[in-house]
């Protein structure tokens, strides 16, 4: 949404969980603004899960005209949609009636059927911006009764996925003779698989395919721990990891008469290249003051032209276990993978460094052999890592003791109008803050958007 680097963001160890209060700093840019300065009809259909606590955080305040769907992502598949108590769908900051939706209604083809009616109910004299994040596959699953009856059969021939946490669940299910996940996984991403098939043939019907630029991609690897039920194999690894399993995932680009059926695209794209890229190939100007950390692949995916990695991409994840740090840095040379078990009195650094093109299966940890290599990426990697806010989102799988959820999650966010016009200063007073904020280290950043200099104790910010 941003094209920024989520550990400038503080949203790179873990999701914003529905206890928390954090949020995007109303201070970005999102990617629908620039699309609607230019005059598009913009909406979001599905999960929204970039902040709730506050109106400035809701996506009808980040560029959004219509939002149909989630607040967080912690909804279930069917009625009433509370996993963790309170309802939560609404429709533009209005919850939608119990009645509106039937009781047997299932998530994933409500949104179809939203974004189906806001395609075909569009103003047809301007372009349209659509963004429909699925809940599907994320765990807990569940799927209606005739796609559970389809894959009952479904084996679970998984191999070991090669990563501690994710091969550990699977034993402990085991072990304690669980079901596999992997027929109501396969029932889930059926499901999704016809939700979008609608969407596309909504496109066709209306006439507009070769007009339109679609975008499907996952957020991360699928989920092959004991519960998620998805296979990443024979890449290692997955949610939660930085091995490839984690990290590389699908995508595709269909825009007909413009980009060749069939044809691949070789080069490394991430999440932040999104923006630049979607505006670039549509001719809009992101409207950002902030520096972007995304790329414009357009070139490269429309004719070939490489598009090479100027510095290292890296990607953070803190989930599900605290403390459980995985951690990468790349660029079209070497891969590092650092797993750190954080403990009181510890800290425990594993490196996996790998020749990525040669090895994508990540089998050869060549570290031992390249301790320069490591030396180097490991002081990158540190070097990122003291951007993150001291507020930023760490994993937290249950709530502060006795917290407890809205009873309807759209009355939650609290009104733009009962805010201060500014952010909060913090406790330090103005002249000590750039002290301290060095004083703080590693311990994160005291000033948003802080670029540390100087290392070895977090630097002032520039």
């Amino acid at each position: 949404m941003t094209a920024r680097d989520p550990m400038r963001l503080g949203v790179a160890y873990a999701v914003i969980m529905p206890w928390s209060n954090n949020g995007i700093h109303p201070d970005e840019h999102f990617m629908p603004e620039s699309f609607q300065a230019a005059g598009y009809q913009t909406a979001i259909i599905g999960k929204w899960h970039l902040g709730h606590a506050q109106e400035t955080y809701h996506p009808n305040r980040r560029g959004f005209d219509h939002f149909f769907g989630h607040l967080h992502t912690e909804v279930g598949y069917f009625p009433p949609f509370k996993n963790q108590g309170g309802k939560d769908f609404q429709q533009n900051g209005q919850s939608i009636p119990d009645d509106a939706i039937a009781e047997d209604a299932y998530e994933s083809f409500v949104l179809a059927d939203e974004a189906v009616r806001f395609i075909e109910d569009r103003d047809k004299s301007r372009p349209f911006f659509l963004y429909m994040p699925f809940i599907a596959p994320h765990t807990p699953l569940d799927a209606p009764d005739d796609l559970k009856a389809k894959y009952k059969d479904l084996e679970d021939d998984r191999l070991p996925t090669r990563s501690r946490n994710t091969d550990r669940s699977r034993q402990i299910a085991k072990l304690t003779l669980r079901p596999s996940a992997r027929p109501m996984y396969a029932a889930v991403v059926d499901a999704m698989d016809q939700a979008i098939g609608r969407v596309l043939d909504a496109i066709d019907e209306q006439g507009i395919a070769d007009d339109t630029i679609v975008l499907f991609f996952s957020d991360n690897g699928g989920a092959a721990y004991a519960t998620g039920g998805a296979d990443n194999a024979p890449l290692r690894g997955g949610k939660g990891d930085t091995f490839e399993g984690g990290i590389r995932v699908v995508s595709l680009l269909r825009w007909p008469g413009h980009l060749e059926a069939g044809s691949h695209y070789d080069e490394i794209l991430s999440v932040m290249d999104v923006f630049p890229t979607l505006a670039a190939a549509a001719g809009v100007e992101p409207g950002a003051w902030r520096t972007l950390d995304g790329r414009n692949a357009w070139p490269a995916i429309q004719s070939g032209e490489a598009v090479p990695l100027d510095d290292y991409l890296f990607f953070a994840s803190e989930t599900p276990l605290r403390g459980s740090f995985h951690l990468t840095a790349f660029d079209d040379d070497w891969k590092l993978v650092q797993e750190i078990e954080q403990g009181f009195l510890s800290a425990e650094v594993t490196n996996h460094l790998f020749q990525i093109d040669n090895d994508p299966h990540e089998r050869n940890n060549l570290a031992a052999q390249h301790p320069d290599v490591v030396a180097r990426m490991s002081d990158a990697i540190q070097r990122w890592r003291l951007r993150y806010p001291v507020s930023g989102t760490r994993s937290t799988l249950v709530p502060p003791p006795g917290w407890r959820a809205p009873r309807d999650w759209a009355t939650y966010p609290q009104p733009v109008a009962e805010l201060l016009s500014e952010p909060a200063p913090g406790m330090p007073p103005a002249n000590a803050l750039r002290p301290l904020d060095w004083m703080q280290g590693e311990g994160g950043r005291l000033i948003y958007d802080c670029e540390p200099w100087g290392f070895v104790k977090g630097g002032l910010c520039k």
